[in-house]
Order: C-alpha cells, then sequence, then structure tokens
C-alpha cells in the first residue's frame, strides 16, 4: 500500500512538470527577465482591486508585448501578453475581453485568463505564465 502512494506521488510530481518543459521548449517565446511593481492605488491599475478584472501593462515581457495582470478573486495571476502558439508579428499581442484575451491574427487564438489554457482545439502552447506576489496594496511580477 505504500509502495503504491509512493509511486502515485512520484507520478503525479514528474506531470505536474510537463507544463514547464513544453512552455521551456517553446519556440515563439523568449525568456527574458524582468521585475515590476504595480502600486494598486495608481489609477492605472486600480481595476486590480476588484475581482474579475484584468489589465494590460505595456514595455513589459517578451519584446514590447507586455503582460495580463488579474485578479482572479482568489489571487493574482500574469501572463505574457504575446500569443504563445505564433511567432511573435504585428497581431500577435494579445486583446482582453472579459477573462479571455485573443489575439487579433486573421485567424485568433484565444486564451483564458484565470488558467492561461487555450479556449480553442488543437493549440499546442498555454499562456506564458509569470510569479506574482502580492504585498500591501502592491503586486509585484517577475520571472
Amino acid at each position: 500500500m505504500n509502495l503504491r502512494v509512493l509511486f502515485l506521488l512520484i507520478a503525479i510530481c514528474f506531470s505536474s512538470c510537463e507544463d514547464d518543459d513544453i512552455r521551456q521548449q517553446n519556440p515563439n517565446l523568449l525568456n527574458i527577465q524582468f521585475d515590476i511593481v504595480l502600486n494598486l492605488n495608481f489609477p492605472q491599475y486600480s481595476q486590480l482591486n476588484f475581482a474579475g478584472n484584468a489589465i494590460y501593462v505595456g514595455g513589459q515581457g517578451i519584446g514590447n508585448d507586455g503582460i495580463i495582470v488579474v485578479n482572479t478573486g482568489s489571487g493574482f495571476v500574469a501572463w505574457d501578453a504575446s500569443d504563445p502558439n505564433e511567432f511573435p508579428s504585428d497581431c500577435t499581442r494579445l486583446q482582453i475581453d472579459g477573462l479571455s484575451a485573443s489575439s487579433t491574427c486573421q485567424n485568433p487564438n484565444s486564451y483564458s485568463l484565470v488558467t492561461g489554457q487555450p479556449l480553442e482545439d488543437g493549440l499546442q502552447f498555454p499562456l506564458l505564465s509569470y510569479r506574482v506576489n502580492e504585498n500591501d496594496g502592491s503586486v509585484r511580477v517577475f520571472n
């Protein structure tokens, strides 16, 4: 019985690393280091004080496509605003629509801003996530 539980735990650990391996192998996304702090008292970030809101922050993340920060109601998540299933171009910056985001390419790809998963079949990569820390009215997003 203990051996089965141990095997199950090991299997879960290895399967949880699968998404990170896929993300690191994404040829469309670069690994650019950044660190930004959003003060939720500033008007441009104040929407994040309310659950279910998402904002776009330009000039961060991959190239100049920016990042998307979301208050899910149970915490904050941050995603790169570049479509992970397309080589970066003029149409691959994601546009926020409620709690989803889509590219503006001829065949747009859509993603959940809560889970980062594609909303359409056949897309190989989820959104690129960033680390988030909340502290005293500010949100730090970094990788």
